[in-house]
């Protein structure tokens, strides 16, 4: 069986930039634990499965170690796929997930995801200092445990104990403080995911988004990873749900044969 697949680099400008996703395109569900391989043979941080249709099309997501519930960047890179080569004429694709229905929209030069809102709550993680080998000044958990800093300096500073991150109960431990040319930074752990630094995160903003929205007063945010690759972000909040605005870049288009 040959299926098209595509590699995309989202939330960049630049080729080799952001964080690369293949798309693979099906016409049904392959047996999970076929998907499960195509993810760790291609080993990206995620690789997307979609079953196309013009009206909502079904999406999901693997590491190269597990299915997983929500990720941005490879809806990007699955909604540039649809609009570019299987329905030009349209303007959106919407996408049905596990976390609900997502959206892609054209906006010009750019891609506009529509997403859940996920609030982080407080609460203490005695680990996380020894994990991160670094102390926050507070950390929050929603989709993400997330741990905040007072400086762009100090996320910089992170050098984490990957092992003792997989003991914390989530799949994505978020860092993140203040930006000096941006309104904040980030970066973004996932080894019991299989990714242990991840370079340009959308799902991330799920919850950084209403987090910095409401500490600094404002619904149109800049955002920057501080990873190898860098990642681009500009987010806005509006009635419970985020827009995550960027730009992707293809690298790869072909097929490949699983049999």
């Amino acid at each position: 069986m040959k299926l098209p697949i595509y590699q995309v680099d989202a939330f960049t400008s630049r080729l080799f930039g952001g964080n690369p996703a293949a798309v693979v395109l099906v016409q049904d569900w392959l047996p999970d634990g076929v998907m499960q391989n195509i993810g760790l043979e291609n080993n990206l941080s995620e690789t997307a499965f979609v079953i196309a249709r013009e009206e909502v099309s079904s999406l999901r997501w693997f590491t190269p170690t597990v299915e997983i519930d929500l990720c941005g960047h490879a809806t990007l890179a699955a909604g540039y796929v649809l609009l570019k080569y299987r329905f030009p004429a349209l303007n959106e694709m919407k996408f049905d997930t596990r976390s609900g229905i997502l959206g892609v929209r054209r906006d010009a030069e750019r891609l506009v995801m529509d997403f859940p809102s996920l609030p982080p709550k407080p609460e203490v993680v005695p680990e996380i200092t020894s994990a991160l080998g670094i102390s926050p000044r507070e950390t929050l958990r929603s989709n993400a445990l997330v741990a905040v800093f007072d400086t762009a300096a100090e996320i910089l500073a992170v050098r984490p104990e990957f092992e003792q991150l997989k003991t914390l109960g989530s799949h994505m431990i978020t860092v993140t403080a203040p930006g000096t040319d941006s309104d904040y930074v980030f970066r973004v752990f996932g080894p019991a995911a299989g990714i242990p630094e991840d370079p340009a995160t959308g799902s991330a903003q799920c919850s950084l988004v209403p987090y910095w929205a409401a500490r600094l007063g404002k619904t149109i945010l800049n955002s920057r990873q501080l990873s190898s690759r860098s990642g681009e972000f500009v987010c806005g909040l509006q009635d419970g749900r985020i827009s995550i605005s960027g730009s992707v870049v293809e690298y790869l288009r072909g097929e490949i044969d699983v049999g």
